[in-house]
């Protein structure tokens, strides 16, 4: 039966999940080590070298991420501005980001002080409001970035009907 086929709270707990070669276990345990054994330099077991580019717990990781999204891949970072950081330089300079008004102060300060020097312009607005979304958007306008609930107030954006105006864009 293929993965998908499988309920949420089954795929939640088992996919991603290989038995362990060695012992059988039936759950990936968590890998705590840094770097893995080479035959030689740069002849890696599966490719296995440094635990910040590959190791089994993350490997397991993106795979069920993947399954529960109904995706082939999936892929996980350090920490959230890691990934924020990779979705932003899909942009390029001359690029405009609606941002919502009440993110976390990093995902604020990475867009205002890392990204501007970049090139890329962001307007703040209240994404609980949506014609603020829509009248701060411009022909430059290439992506729209919120957190929900947000940081620090908790409001509740309403992802699709957002995601639905910058699609008609």
């Amino acid at each position: 039966m293929p993965e998908n086929a499988h309920r949420f709270a089954t795929l939640a707990i088992h996919a991603g999940q290989q038995a362990d070669p060695t012992t059988g276990a039936i759950m990936t345990p968590v890998y705590q080590t840094s770097t893995f054994v080479q035959a030689s330099p740069g002849v890696t077991k599966d490719g296995y070298d440094y635990a910040r580019s590959k190791n089994p717990t993350r490997i397991a990781l993106e795979a069920n991420l993947a399954a529960l999204e109904g995706a082939k891949h999936g892929f996980s970072f350090a920490s959230g501005l890691a990934a924020m950081d990779c979705v932003l330089h899909l942009l390029k300079s001359g690029d405009h980001i609606v941002l919502s008004d009440d993110v976390y102060g990093g995902s604020f300060r990475i867009i205002d002080k890392v990204f501007a020097h970049h090139g890329l312009t962001c307007t703040r607005v209240d994404m609980t409001d949506l014609s603020q979304v829509t009248a701060a958007m411009t022909d430059k306008t290439r992506m729209a970035w919120l957190e929900t609930p947000s940081n620090p107030m908790l409001k509740v954006i309403d992802i699709a009907a957002v995601s639905a105006l910058v699609k008609k864009r």
